[in-house]
């Protein structure tokens, strides 16, 4: 099997920050700096009044009003650390989390769930319990919750230790800050922060300019098209909508097959183009005993996708529909 190239390039597209991942030349994945807040900051906020018939809460801060559903035992005027954990739709305020999350490259830092954790993904017994070590060590009186990310198969001890240690210093000092007036304490990551923590990578390029050196301008330009192969994608105000076509394949295989290829490519044009929320798909016309091969294909396709997307099945008009967290600016803000 051939080793793929990955490459990350850190620029802007105009005056907003970006980042793109390209795999053997091919735009894999794009993070832009959109406008309001960014997902993972975290604030002092204010309890300001309840949201009748939603079990939820509005919450005063410094940039505008949040929106908290888990609100047992809150009461008005009562401050409380909060994480961003979504872009807001269109008219409505973020929503935020109690459950703050101190994410870096290596390590997440978990206040509110206490135990010390390894990703599965790494097999290595020996690495495992090494890595175990490097965690009682740096953790060790906390009571704070730890784990250990996948990256760290490739990373050093003392990388790790680092990195650990960061975490855990800034999650100290945050929850002991948590009483006084609304405040902006820890700034989301943007764009180049994001590429950092999350993609690896054979080489970084960064300054101005690298993007349309290495053709990234020409791919993201293609996504102003809403065709994408047999598939044209197309977000309104309240959901994305995805239609499916067999082009001029008249064969009795071609819905199934177009099918399938908008399966394996959903996950990856949704990302490039930043889009979250509720997604609509008219998959073109099949047998009904095709769509359980279809839906392995789409989980297939979406448990690979670094964004949380739940698959929520088949409606009575025969669409399929997905939910996709709203975390990514769509690029369609700064184009």
């Amino acid at each position: 099997m051939a080793i793929m190239s990955r490459q990350v390039l850190l620029d802007h597209l105009g005056d907003v920050e970006a980042a793109a991942l390209l795999v053997d030349g091919k735009l894999e994945d794009v993070l832009v700096d959109g406008a309001g807040v960014r997902p993972g900051a975290i604030y002092r906020a204010k309890a300001d009044r309840p949201m009748k018939g939603q079990g939820g809460m509005f919450l005063s801060a410094p940039d505008g009003q949040f929106f908290l559903r888990q609100v047992k035992g809150l009461k008005q005027g009562e401050s409380l650390l909060v994480q961003v954990n979504s872009r807001p739709e269109p008219g409505k305020a973020p929503a935020v989390t109690t459950k703050i999350l101190f994410k870096s490259r290596f390590a997440i830092v978990t206040p509110e769930a206490p135990g010390l954790n390894i990703s599965r993904q790494i097999k290595d017994e020996d690495l495992r319990d090494a890595l175990l070590e490097i965690a009682h060590e740096t953790m060790e009186g906390d009571g704070f919750g730890l784990i250990l990310r996948s990256s760290c198969a490739e990373a050093g001890a003392d990388e790790i230790a680092d990195d650990i240690l960061a975490m855990r210093d800034l999650a100290r000092a945050v929850i002991a800050d948590a009483s006084g007036a609304p405040e902006l304490l820890v700034e989301g990551d943007g764009p180049h922060q994001m590429a950092w923590r999350e993609w690896d990578a054979d080489e970084v390029v960064s300054g101005a300019g690298c993007f349309e050196e290495h053709g990234v301008l020409e791919q993201i330009d293609e996504l102003e098209h809403p065709e994408a192969g047999s598939m044209i994608i197309e977000p309104t105000r309240a959901f994305v909508a995805v239609d499916v076509n067999t082009g001029g394949d008249g064969s009795p295989a071609a819905g199934l097959k177009a099918n399938l290829a908008c399966a394996r490519g959903l996950a990856r044009q949704l990302r490039l183009r930043g889009l979250g929320g509720q997604v609509v798909i008219d998959f073109a016309p099949m047998p009904k005993k095709d769509r359980r091969t279809l839906e392995g294909a789409l989980r297939a396709a979406f448990k690979a996708d670094p964004v949380e997307t739940t698959l929520v099945g088949w409606t009575n008009l025969g669409h399929f529909e997905l939910n996709r967290a709203r975390v990514r600016a769509p690029l369609s803000e700064v184009q």
